[in-house]
């Protein structure tokens, strides 16, 4: 089961945001965009959009600028679940559908722990993900990134996207 434009839609107006235009957002392949209730919230990104690069993630550092992530990105969507083998720096990991809107955070994943991290909540009808970003942890709740916001970036489908890029 996937949303379509008015599901989102829909979903936007009852969380009392209407949302800019798609000329309202600049996408750039290394920049991310969430829109908040306060606000739009910008990262940079570096991507990793095949295999080898998202089996490396953010593995072996020992920091990570505030601002910044990691965009893994999946040609598909598809249940996805992380772990922080040897990932030194507590993470935010955000996980995102099909239409970049935000479907499950899991705040300050504890590094070295090699537990998976689910990317759904228990009881989420569609737990296929298209991309996950990584961020540093607290960061999500700092800048009040939320289930149901939607991100801009260019490698998101635009027909499908909660927030084109314009």
């Amino acid at each position: 089961m996937s949303l379509n434009k008015a599901a989102i839609a829909a979903l936007f107006l009852s969380l009392g945001w209407s949302g800019p235009s798609a000329a309202d957002v600049a996408c750039a392949p290394d920049r991310v965009i969430f829109q908040t209730s306060d606000g739009p919230v910008a990262f940079q990104v570096e991507l990793a959009d095949d295999e080898a690069e998202r089996a490396q993630g953010l593995m072996f550092r020992k920091s990570l600028e505030r601002g910044s992530g990691m965009l893994f990105v999946y040609d598909t969507p598809r249940a996805v679940s992380f772990w922080m083998r040897n990932t030194y720096i507590p993470l935010d990991l955000i996980f995102l559908d099909q239409a970049g809107v935000i479907r499950h955070i899991h705040p300050r994943a504890v590094p070295l722990d090699e537990t998976p991290i689910p990317g759904a909540g228990p009881g989420d009808p569609d737990p296929d993900r298209q991309m996950i970003l990584e961020i540093g942890g607290g960061e999500a709740e700092r800048l009040g990134l939320a289930v149901g916001q939607p991100m801009a970036h260019p490698r998101l489908h635009q027909d499908l996207a909660a927030l084109p890029c314009g």
